[in-house]
């Protein structure tokens, strides 16, 4: 199977988890999340890039191969409250992330995405053994296209006005 993840191209040399909280972990908590196909990666890293001015920098599309032979836990959203799309509903999903990462049992979660919800995400434990499994395949040169950037700008103008 094959996931992407876009980061700055200066943290493309490697798989990290940082350990920041996200909508699936709680801080501490080492994960990477990554998209089921490039367009969804480039939706997910705008969502949460766009108004700080960075759509114009360098970024790199990270194609992680994880072998067919590895589990995976999924979260649908059927099973989920109606409201755990929303930035203020995390305390809704972080404790069913956390409880899988704590578990243990899967190096993958498959989870649905906040900005595409018929489409997935995967959150990737990297405290898990199966981990040295995950191979960069490559690494793809990635730039918004200049009407995000543009958008961008505009955004952190009016922010700076106000």
């Amino acid at each position: 199977m094959e996931v992407y993840r876009i980061v700055f191209e200066k943290f493309a040399d490697k798989l990290y988890a940082p350990g920041f909280s996200g909508r699936w972990n709680y801080e501490g908590e080492f994960v990477i999340y990554a998209a089921s196909s490039r367009s969804l990666a480039s939706m997910e890293n705008m969502v949460h890039k766009m108004g700080q001015g960075v759509l114009g920098t360098r970024f790199t599309v990270m194609v992680l191969d994880i072998p067919d032979t590895i589990p995976v836990q999924t979260i649908t959203p059927e099973t989920l409250p109606n409201s755990w799309k929303l930035a203020s509903s995390y305390a809704e999903t972080q404790p069913l992330g956390s409880e899988w990462y704590r578990a243990g049992e899967t190096l993958l979660l498959k989870v649905p995405s906040a900005v595409v919800p018929t489409e997935y995400n995967f959150v990737i434990n990297a405290r898990h053994p199966d981990f040295t499994q995950i191979q960069i395949k490559s690494r793809e040169p990635f730039t918004y296209d200049y009407r995000f950037v543009t958008m961008d700008k505009e955004l952190v103008h009016r922010q700076k006005r106000s």
